[in-house]
């Protein structure tokens, strides 16, 4: 296998439920681009949402809380397939507290990735805490998990695929995708 964690890594983070991801700077390189009639466009790895995916397909829930809100957002995170959204949220913890009560969760049962002052409270209270390799200082220090990606870049894809690993379902959903069935 070509990933490799840590041990005491993939033991934190082995129980994981449910994954609480921010948008800019995690599942965006955090730029905004304005149109000249003031559309907000953004870059979205399609290596971060097939990890989206392949959580869902193993039983952990992808979760977004951001402060932003537009309409190419919900569109992605819509053919993303991710039901349990909060748009222009700037206080992230009461928003992370309802959707694990929805979901009859708990936060040694959450995951999240930031990567700037807003996540903080999140990724104070969450089991497993993980930052994009250019997430801001205070972030990264009490991250877990520092991902060798930057935001945009893969950053969310490594944070799915070390839950996917801990959770030992990385092996049987690459069999699968390989064409490997037992």
């Amino acid at each position: 296998m070509g990933i490799d964690f840590k041990p005491e890594t993939l033991l934190a983070a082995q129980d994981i439920r449910i994954a609480f991801f921010d948008i800019d700077g995690v599942l965006t390189d955090g730029g905004v681009y304005f149109t000249e009639h003031g559309e907000t466009l953004k870059r979205f790895s399609i290596l971060d949402g097939y990890g989206l995916k392949l959580l869902r397909t193993a039983g952990i829930t992808p979760a977004v809380i951001t402060g932003r809100d537009s309409k190419p957002l919900r569109v992605r995170l819509q053919a993303l397939g991710i039901d349990h959204v909060r748009y222009g949220t700037e206080d992230k913890l009461p928003a992370a507290e309802a959707m694990l009560t929805q979901l009859g969760l708990d936060w040694s049962q959450a995951a999240a990735i930031g990567d700037d002052w807003p996540d903080l409270p999140v990724l104070a209270r969450v089991a497993f805490a993980a930052a994009p390799a250019n997430a801001h200082a205070e972030v990264r220090a009490i991250a877990r998990h520092v991902t060798a990606a930057r935001g945009g870049e893969g950053a969310a894809r490594e944070f799915c695929d070390l839950l996917l690993t801990a959770g030992g379902h990385y092996r049987r959903l690459l069999d699968q995708a390989r064409g490997f069935t037992e």
